[in-house]
């Protein structure tokens, strides 16, 4: 169902000429969905970050009351040129959140507008840096993890998948897709059992999820381990954040080439498509809203994790 809107956000980055205007033609077609684009420059280079809002019949941007539904493709950059030629892995993120915005707007068109706002934010750059990081080199960012999640974090997000290429590491070993426990201000809570039941749906096999750790929900720029940027908007919210991994059985560098693989990819399309249809009708939660708050009542808050520390 979203292979195709895939394959067609794939050819549009897979160039060095890729930028966020490229990004915005895709959506020419589409008048009742509104696209901005923003370059931000830093201290390696710039990059042009693209914000997609798909109205709901019953969204906020309309006077309404259904929740928005967020959808942020965190990546460091889609290539590495000039040490890199072509589009890198670390690109699945961004190529899965336009394809998503793609498939949605789309929708609109034959008459199934979902209730909710939809707002998918990402950001494009084709030379982006890399880093050293183990077991394997990541992509780096033209600009900081403060200014990515200002522009990619939107306050009118309800709810928040962050999607993320997550083959850097020897922790998830499968291929396709994985999800995180939900991450809200400060604190890791379960996994959504709503969640595994769309991810069981959309992928017809048995849901897979990864481990998050204590490390991964802290700020990056505090020398501690991450395992990659895929929770990094948690920080900026108050929001729940889930973690949408794309996987792989081996170790595969962010910076790697030919490592995108076209089904994984519009897989975590579908899944996101299928996560907002239910989250902004009502028919799914990340995180249970008494348990909540009981669990801040018990060991109060935890907000310091979104911090930088003392």
């Amino acid at each position: 169902m979203t292979l195709k809107q895939t394959m067609t956000v794939l050819d549009t980055l897979d160039s060095i000429y890729a930028s966020g205007a490229k990004v915005k033609e895709l959506f020419d077609a589409y008048p009742g969905v509104s696209v901005t684009v923003s370059k931000v420059s830093g201290e390696k280079g710039s990059t042009d970050f693209v914000k997609i809002v798909i109205p709901g019949t019953d969204g906020k941007s309309k006077g309404g009351s259904a929740p928005t539904f967020g959808i942020i493709g965190r990546l460091g950059g889609i290539g590495a040129r000039p040490s890199r030629i072509g589009l890198v892995s670390d690109a699945d993120g961004a190529v899965a959140a336009v394809a998503a915005a793609l498939k949605l707007a789309d929708m609109q068109t034959k008459g199934d507008a979902l209730p909710g706002d939809v707002i998918v934010t990402t950001h494009i750059c084709p030379d982006a840096p890399t880093r050293p990081h183990e077991p394997v080199d990541f992509m780096d960012s033209p600009v900081d993890i403060l200014t990515m999640n200002r522009e990619e974090v939107v306050p009118e997000m309800d709810a928040i998948l962050s999607i993320d290429t997550t083959k850097g590491n020897r922790v998830i070993n499968h291929k396709g897709i994985a999800i995180s426990p939900t991450v809200k201000e400060g604190y890791i809570l379960r996994v959504s059992d709503d969640l595994l039941r769309i991810m069981e749906m959309t992928t017809g096999q048995h849901a897979v999820t990864f481990p998050v750790t204590m490390q991964d929900i802290t700020p990056y720029g505090n020398d501690l381990y991450h395992i990659n940027s895929i929770l990094q908007p948690c920080v900026a919210t108050d929001a729940p954040v889930v973690g949408v991994a794309v996987t792989a059985q081996s170790v595969v560098p962010g910076c790697g080439t030919g490592a995108s693989h076209e089904t994984d990819i519009a897989t975590a399309a579908r899944f996101a498509i299928e996560a907002a249809k239910e989250t902004t009708s009502g028919t799914c939660a990340f995180y249970d809203p008494e348990e909540f708050s009981l669990i801040t009542k018990l060991y109060g808050s935890m907000k310091i994790l979104q911090t930088s520390g003392k």
